[in-house]
């Protein structure tokens, strides 16, 4: 797919989660779209900034570190950088100096440890934690009976504003599957706000279960063949 085509992009799962939304009774500008540019150079988020899109989602931290600085450098203007990839604990203090939000924390050592490492300055590091909400033994984040007590741990930490939950559940490919799946997550969601949270966010829904994320309440979606083209991974 030549780069040409990614306004096109853009405009269509625009109109695709416009779609979602109204069948969910939702305003569109609830549901945020989160580009996944992971494998993807400099050059491709740029004509997706040119198209309007501000906020880029990265897997892979050197990569990541990497794009930010080249599109400073090629003079974008003021992106939202999410990282959205595994964390290890060697490597959160680039995450926590370059990096607006994380959805990927599993732990409390980790958010630990972008707290304290998250430079005076900057604005409090936006954090969704990471539910294995299929019990995935593959999969990464925090079992659903663990959540609510890491949960309380986050949002009593420094440099850091608990924003919601994100989950990768199991591949489904029938519309009710998928949204049994981020039901869950929505109920875990709903719990912790009753709780006494304040939680704003569902980062859920990726570009072949966009529609059932959004009918169970995604508030951020996660694309990214669907807007850059097939991935070719070299690492």
């Amino acid at each position: 797919m030549i780069m040409s085509s990614i306004p096109k992009n853009l405009q269509a799962v625009t109109a695709s989660i416009v779609a979602a939304a109204a069948e969910a009774g939702r305003a569109a500008d609830t549901v945020r779209l989160l580009a996944v540019s992971k494998t993807f150079g400099p050059q491709a988020v740029q004509q997706a900034v040119a198209a309007g899109q501000r906020a880029f989602g990265e897997n892979y931290l050197q990569e990541g570190v990497d794009k930010i600085g080249a599109l400073k450098a090629l003079g974008a203007p003021a992106l939202e950088w999410h990282f959205i990839g595994p964390i290890q604990s060697n490597k959160t203090r680039p995450i926590a100096e370059h990096f607006d939000w994380v959805h990927t924390v599993e732990r409390i050592k980790i958010a630990q440890r972008l707290s304290e490492q998250r430079p005076a300055g900057l604005a409090p590091l936006q954090i969704c934690l990471q539910v294995n909400i299929s019990g995935e033994a593959s999969k990464s984040g925090v079992a659903p009976h663990e959540l609510a007590a890491l949960a309380h741990d986050v949002a009593a930490l420094p440099n850091l504003a608990l924003r919601g939950l994100m989950a990768i559940p199991e591949p489904a490919d029938q519309f009710d599957q998928q949204r049994a799946a981020f039901a869950r997550l929505r109920a875990l969601y709903d719990q912790l706000r009753a709780d006494g949270l304040a939680l704003d966010t569902l980062s859920m829904g990726m570009s072949s279960d966009l529609r059932a994320a959004i009918v169970e309440g995604a508030t951020i979606v996660r694309v990214g063949s669907a807007i850059f083209g097939a991935r070719t991974y070299e690492r």
